[in-house]
């Protein structure tokens, strides 16, 4: 699979979170220029070759292309100097050997010239076999603390993935429900970039206790801008 080579002109939204500054992109990765460092979460790489092996339920084995061809363009436009996956970046951990020879390729050509950091998972919580990179179970750089899910105690700075955050709003008696970002200042959750995820309503009691209710903000991702919305405007 060659990698793309055009580039994307959708645009980013800047936020601050703990001094720092931070690029949303609406293809769903986050973007932090100081460290030249593009952040994904939840990849869920092979996940259908694993429902096929596991369940017998046989699902299109597209997944892992459409994903990575997605990556490839935030790549292509972003030029990282690091690339950080928090976790869940392949279905199980045996994904890595299941990968076609044309999507080892593009990963390789992805994480040629600059540094592959892979943090571990619930689905895969070993490293992959044979693709390279640095795996760690979390990692902190600077005020940033980056892991896979987020903790029940909680800590300033951490960037998670895991929960695969959506939001949903009414607007003039119709709903609207895309994958978002969501935070309050002191703890970001990403959403899932894999093709083959589901998105989990934030209003989920699955996010209770994770923020302070009145500072919480949800950044939704339109098919060509980032919109902000209010906790408060938020309906299950």
């Amino acid at each position: 699979m060659a990698l793309p080579a055009e580039q994307s002109e959708l645009p980013a939204m800047e936020i601050g979170f703990q001094g720092e500054t931070l690029l949303i992109d609406p293809r769903g990765c986050l973007y932090w220029p100081r460290e030249g460092m593009l952040i994904v979460s939840d990849l869920h790489l092979e996940k259908g070759s694993s429902f096929a092996a596991k369940r017998g339920n046989f699902m299109p084995p597209y997944d892992t292309h459409a994903t990575l061809e997605r990556l490839a363009l935030c790549v292509t436009d972003w030029q990282p100097k690091t690339i950080l996956s928090l976790g869940d970046s392949f279905h199980d951990n045996d994904a890595s050997l299941r990968l076609p020879q044309s999507c080892r390729l593009a990963l390789r050509q992805l994480m040629e010239g600059r540094e592959w950091i892979w943090v571990c998972g619930n689905h895969d919580p070993e490293p992959p076999e044979n693709l390279g990179g640095t795996f760690c179970t979390e990692m902190m750089l600077g005020p940033l603390n980056f892991l896979h899910e987020p903790q029940a105690q909680f800590r300033y700075g951490e960037i998670a993935g895991h929960l695969h955050p959506a939001a949903k709003i009414r607007r003039r008696g119709k709903a609207v429900r895309r994958r978002c970002m969501v935070g309050d200042g002191r703890r970001l959750i990403m959403p899932a970039f894999g093709a083959f995820t589901g998105g989990l309503n934030v209003k989920d009691a699955a996010f209770d206790n994770l923020f302070e209710s009145t500072e919480l903000q949800s950044w939704l991702l339109g098919q060509n801008a980032v919109y902000q919305i209010s906790g408060s405007q938020l309906v299950p």
